[in-house]
Formats: C-alpha cells, sequence, structure tokens
C-alpha cells in the first residue's frame, strides 16, 4: 500500500480580545468536520489552529485589566484550548504566535523580503483602526467625520470601530510589483477563491483601483516582533499572523521543516469573509515574494447572524458554545451550525430555529426512526436484525435507489464543502425511510405468517438505512452515530466511509432491548426562553432596557417619531399592490447578466410565472431557494430583462452588506395575499 494523500487544513488564528462565541465556534468545527471527513476518506490530515496574539489592541487589554500581555494571552489561549477540547475538535496542532519559533520565523522572513527589495522603509501618515488592526485610506471608511472647515478629523471603519491619525516611520511591502501576477493567477486557478463572489469583490473593490503598499510595521507599541535589523519597529499584526500557516510546519524556524515539506501546501484556508481580503491578496502575493507555492484553495463562509446582525455584547445578543454544549449536548450544536449556515451565504442564529432543528430533525426525524426500528426488531424478531435482500417488497427498490443517490451526492457535496447541502442529502435518506414504513406497514405484515419475507425486508432495510446514515454524519455528529450502533447491535469499529455501502448490513446482529432516545424531545417555549435568558447582557443593555420600561409607561404612540426612507403614502395607494405568497419552483442564473437570478414561480396563478431579480451575488447556489416560498409583487406591469419577461418582483431585506429574501411558512398555501 503506497503512501496516503496528504491534506492541509486551517482555520484563521484567532484573536484573543475576548471570549469566543458560536459564531467563531462554527469556523473551527466547519474545518473540523472536514478534517474528520477526509481521514476517513483515508487522507494523512494535518488540522491547524491557533492566536494571534500581538499587537496593539492586546497590549491595551493587558493594561486595562493590569496584566503583562504575555499573562494575558497565555489565559485567553488556555481557554480558547478548552473550548475546543469541549466542542471534540481534532486539531493536529495549536499554533501561538508568542511561541519562539514562530517569533523566529517572521524575523528571518522579514529580513529575507528586506533583503529582497520588496519590503522598504518609508513613513506612514493614515487612518488606523486599533481594534480592526487595519489600516484605511479615506475611501474606504464608513463614515469620514470633519470639523467646521471641512478637513478631515476622524471617522469610523466599515466593522463601526473608530479609527485614529497615525503618523510614523514605517516599513511597506511593494504590493502593486505582484498585482498583476496575482490576477493571472485567480484567472488560471477559478477555484482558488471559493464562493466567486469573493473573487469579484477582492478584484473590483482592490485589485482593478489599484494596490497601495502595505505598511508592515509599527513603532507606536512594543507587544509584537520585532525587526531584528531596526528593533524599534514592531511587525505589522497582520503579516505576523499570516505566517503562521507556514510557520507552524517549520518554515524558516531553523528547525525540523520536514512537516512543511510533506504538507504545504495547504489545500484548504478557511476564514470568515470579513478576512478574505488579507488572505486572497496579502497572504498570495507574500508567498510569491518568497517563491513559495500557494494555497489550493481560500474558502471565505458568510457570518452566523442573528435577527438584529452581527453578535454584539453591546447588543446583547451573544450565544456562548458553552452553555450550548451543557444544556443540548455537543451534536445538537454541531448539527445546527453546519445545517444553518448556507455555503456562501450568511446564516441567522434564532433560538426558534435552533430548538426547531432539535425537535423535527433529530428527535422527530432521525430519533423516531431509530425507536421505531428497534421496537419492531424487538417485537417482530426477538432484537435480530434479518438478513438484508433486495426486491422483496415493492418498495425496496426507491429506497435503495434514494440510498445510493445519498452516498453520491453527500460526496459530492461535501468535496466541495457545502456541509448543509450534505446533511440535507442524509435527510432525504431519513425521510424517505419514514416513509416507506409507511408505506409497507410492518405491522399489518406482522400478522400474516405468509408475509414473513416481507417483514424481514422491512426490518432490514430500516436497519440498514440507520447504518448508513450513522457513517455519514460521522463527521459532523461525534456521538450520535456511536449511539446508534449500539443500539442496532452493530460493531462501531466498522463505520468506514470509504467505499459504504448500503447492502453492507451485516445479519444478525442483536438490537438492544429496549431503545432510548438519542434527541428527546424539547419544550419550545421554556428552551427558547432559557436560550434568550443566557444571552450576554452588558450594563448599557441592562440601561437601554430599564429606560425602555421607564419609557413604556408613558408611551404614547402619537408622540413617536417615524424614520422613514420614502415619501408617507395614503392606505389607498398601498393598497393598489398585489402581494401573493409564491413557491420558488427553479432559480437559475441568466446568461450574460452576472447580478440576475431567473426565478421560475407558482403564486397561484393558471401556470407558473417568471421573475427577475438582482440578487445573484447574495446566492452564489441558488438552486438551495428552491421548494422556499417567498413573498412577490404580483400586479407589476411586465418587463424585459436581457431578453428575458420579469412578472413581478420579489421581497428581500437589508442588513449590512447583506441581501436575503424574505421567506414564510411553508404552510400557507401558494397565491395566498399577503396584506
Amino acid at each position: 500500500m503506497g503512501e496516503k494523500p496528504t491534506f492541509y487544513i486551517t482555520t484563521p488564528i484567532y484573536y484573543p480580545s475576548g471570549k469566543l462565541h458560536i459564531g467563531n465556534s462554527y469556523t473551527t468545527i466547519a474545518c473540523d468536520v472536514l478534517a474528520r471527513y477526509k481521514r476517513l476518506q483515508g487522507y494523512d490530515v494535518f488540522f491547524l489552529t491557533g492566536t494571534d496574539e500581538h499587537g496593539l489592541k492586546i497590549e491595551q487589554k493587558a493594561q486595562a485589566l493590569g496584566m503583562q500581555p504575555q499573562e494575558y494571552v497565555d489565559k485567553m489561549a488556555a481557554d480558547i484550548k478548552e473550548l475546543w477540547k469541549k466542542l471534540e475538535i481534532t486539531n493536529d496542532k495549536f499554533i501561538r504566535t508568542t511561541d519562539d519559533y514562530h517569533e523566529k520565523a517572521v524575523q528571518n522572513i522579514f529580513e529575507k523580503l528586506l533583503a529582497k527589495g520588496d519590503i522598504y522603509l518609508g513613513k506612514y501618515r493614515g487612518w488606523y483602526s486599533v481594534s480592526d488592526e487595519e489600516y484605511f485610506t479615506e475611501s474606504q471608511l464608513a463614515e469620514v467625520y470633519r470639523d467646521e472647515d471641512g478637513n478631515m478629523i476622524g471617522g469610523k471603519a466599515p466593522s463601526g470601530h473608530e479609527v485614529q491619525l497615525v503618523e510614523e516611520d514605517c516599513y511597506f511591502f511593494k504590493m502593486s510589483k505582484y498585482a498583476d501576477r496575482l490576477v493571472k493567477y485567480y484567472e488560471e486557478h477559478p477555484d482558488f477563491i471559493i464562493p466567486d463572489t469573493r473573487k469579484n469583490e477582492m478584484l473590483n473593490n482592490f485589485i482593478k483601483p489599484g494596490l497601495e503598499d502595505l505598511a508592515l510595521t509599527r513603532t507606536s507599541f512594543n507587544w509584537g516582533v520585532k525587526v531584528p535589523s531596526n528593533p524599534e519597529h514592531v511587525v505589522y499584526v497582520w503579516i505576523d499572523a499570516l505566517c503562521n500557516y507556514i510557520t507552524a510546519l517549520g518554515y524558516e524556524t531553523g528547525d525540523d521543516d520536514s512537516l512543511f515539506k510533506k504538507y504545504w501546501p495547504a489545500d484548504v484556508h478557511m476564514v470568515g469573509k470579513e478576512i478574505v481580503r488579507f488572505h486572497t491578496i496579502y497572504w498570495p502575493i507574500i508567498l510569491m515574494a518568497l517563491d513559495l507555492p500557494l494555497p489550493k484553495h481560500i474558502i471565505g463562509h458568510g457570518w452566523l447572524l442573528m435577527r438584529d446582525g452581527k453578535m454584539s455584547k453591546s447588543k446583547g445578543n451573544v450565544v456562548y458554545p458553552e452553555m450550548i454544549v451543557e444544556r443540548y449536548g455537543l451534536d445538537a450544536l454541531r448539527y445546527y451550525l453546519m445545517r444553518a449556515v448556507p455555503f456562501g451565504n450568511d446564516g441567522v442564529f434564532t433560538p426558534e430555529d435552533f430548538i426547531g432543528k432539535i425537535n423535527f430533525d433529530l428527535a422527530n426525524d432521525l430519533g423516531n426512526l431509530l425507536n421505531r426500528t428497534v421496537a419492531m426488531i424487538n417485537k417482530y424478531r426477538g432484537g435480530q436484525i434479518p438478513e438484508l435482500k433486495s426486491g422483496v417488497t415493492a418498495f425496496d427498490k426507491h429506497l435503495e435507489d434514494v440510498a445510493a443517490n445519498t452516498i453520491k451526492n453527500f460526496e459530492e457535496q461535501m468535496d466541495s464543502v457545502h456541509f448543509s447541502n450534505a446533511l440535507d442529502e442524509v435527510w432525504k435518506l431519513v425521510a424517505r425511510s419514514n416513509k416507506y414504513i409507511d408505506e409497507t406497514e410492518p405491522w399489518i405484515l406482522a400478522k400474516d405468517e405468509t408475509k414473513k419475507d416481507e417483514l424481514d425486508s422491512v426490518l432490514a432495510h430500516l436497519a440498514a438505512s440507520l447504518r448508513l446514515v450513522a457513517i455519514l454524519i460521522q463527521p459532523v455528529m461525534t456521538h450520535t452515530p456511536k449511539e446508534i450502533f449500539a443500539q442496532l447491535g452493530l460493531n462501531s469499529d466498522d463505520m468506514a466511509i470509504q467505499g459504504v455501502s448500503y447492502f453492507d448490513l451485516p445479519a444478525g446482529a442483536q438490537v438492544v432491548a429496549k431503545g432510548t432516545p438519542i434527541f428527546p424531545r424539547l419544550d419550545v417555549e421554556e428552551e427558547q426562553e432559557y436560550i434568550k435568558s443566557k444571552m450576554t447582557k452588558n450594563e448599557k443593555a441592562k440601561g437601554r432596557k430599564a429606560m425602555a420600561e421607564k419609557a413604556k409607561e408613558n408611551w404614547d404612540p402619537e408622540n413617536t417619531t417615524l424614520v422613514l426612507t420614502k415619501d408617507e403614502i395614503k392606505f389607498d395607494k398601498f393598497d393598489k399592490v398585489e402581494l401573493k405568497v409564491a413557491e420558488i419552483k427553479e432559480v437559475s442564473k441568466v446568461e450574460g447578466a452576472d447580478k440576475l437570478l431567473k426565478f421560475r414561480l407558482d403564486a397561484g396563478d393558471e401556470g407558473d410565472r417568471q421573475i427577475l431579480s438582482g440578487i445573484a451575488q447574495w446566492y452564489p447556489n441558488p438552486e438551495e431557494l428552491v421548494g422556499k416560498k417567498v413573498i412577490a409583487v404580483t400586479n407589476l406591469k411586465p418587463r424585459k430583462m436581457r431578453g428575458e419577461v420579469s412578472q413581478g418582483m420579489l421581497l428581500s431585506a437589508e442588513f449590512g452588506e447583506t441581501v436575503q429574501l424574505i421567506t414564510v411558512s411553508e404552510n400557507i398555501p401558494n397565491g395566498s395575499l399577503v396584506g
């Protein structure tokens, strides 16, 4: 047997300025899911995570707490390691940018690029955000403050953090020198940046307008890696942080670099969309300057948002993973995070949705399938799983076909890192197996001795479905698969994904005498209130709540100042607009139009209608929308766009940089009037 193929995957290294929440945990769990999947496929995996521990923000945070920076980051790194242990993250290494070998390597890399002429000493004057550890030009700021004479005196970064004017000697990297080479690399490697929308953003917003040389060092603080040839300068945090992906493997550390030779280039850097620019522009250019190969894929995933936007202590809407795990178990959290964030898009966490996923997907669909199967095998076959045979009942073949498609589609979705879609495929098999019970009616078959073979076939097929489901969900759920195997009496050492087949069910296994629910059904109202009560509340939030309660006592709606973005209209004008519920039947991109999606909709008309909508960049995988119900303006006069007719408009909401279709309950009939 030859050597295993290698697979190197990394999370971003986390900035330990505060406690990590479930949004931060999403990235690490997603990487862990991919690492586990690749190991199950037979790969030699190296999985890296860690902490980014230098910079002015850390220095200031430590001072505010009366601690030394090293003391502060030691505590934070220990807390993060403990969290990853609780989430059962299977990383092979945890790097800290304060590790001696990393600091030495960063110094060597800096001096190498300085000697090569890619780095030069100059003077920087510009706007800097301490919270973001990032410089901004005036045009890049979300808001600019000016004095009475129109002179700029400050502003806010896109993150909302204040910027301050900085003027100091600084080393710069000649980014523009490599811009054309980077664009050429993008063109020759179309799957380098995933999804495509991130690549377009980098090209249009940063590269085409002209890459400015990148400020690399600071002299106004000390907490960082010092430049050996000019120790007054501390290396800018992003350069320090990005190099962790190669220093962790031994590059330029002066020690053993066998890991670097074995695993580099990385197969996947997975990062949140807010730091895609650093990983897809600065990092590739640094590697080009070092004459090193570039990572194969950089995946910029969406955010896990709350209803009112990003998680923030100031909003009092932060949810911590420890609370979820302690109350609902690790598998519930891992399943929810991988199911709730569609690939490339943002996901929205609500207590209602989280509890709903546990009750419907895990307790009702999967849990009940296991409970019913174990109970029937005990009742009708003394607890022994019959031999699996094909074609005994009229429904066997279809279930077997669904299982075969599940394996194929699951592997395709996992290989393309579409975890939510992969789980959708598995739950199609769960749903089909539950339907199979209703179709075959084993309780009726059990009453007729001549139907013995059919009953055996039904019970075996159900056990085979559960076995397959357990094997496929292993990368996502770390306990449930073994619990399913244990209740079926199967050997948990025989759970290989590679080459898995529906028909590999061992006959004669003895199920447990009495099955136990793997996901007990939850009281919806009680658990929603519990999660809401555990969301963080800061003192400002408490103060605002107290003020709101006081204001409520004296509330008079006629004194409310209504914030409008458009002119006020009378009811008779609004009443002319017809809004209806419509189900998405098909959706595809419009040829030659990057922004347009073409929807085929059932809005209760005599046939389907077509609506075009300019939301393509927010839905890189529009097929995921099929089956959802939306609200359409149905009495707009049809018009042609790019040669295609558009018969109305779909309602959507804008928040931050995101546009999201407004969806409604699947229980509302198509064509229902809204208003």
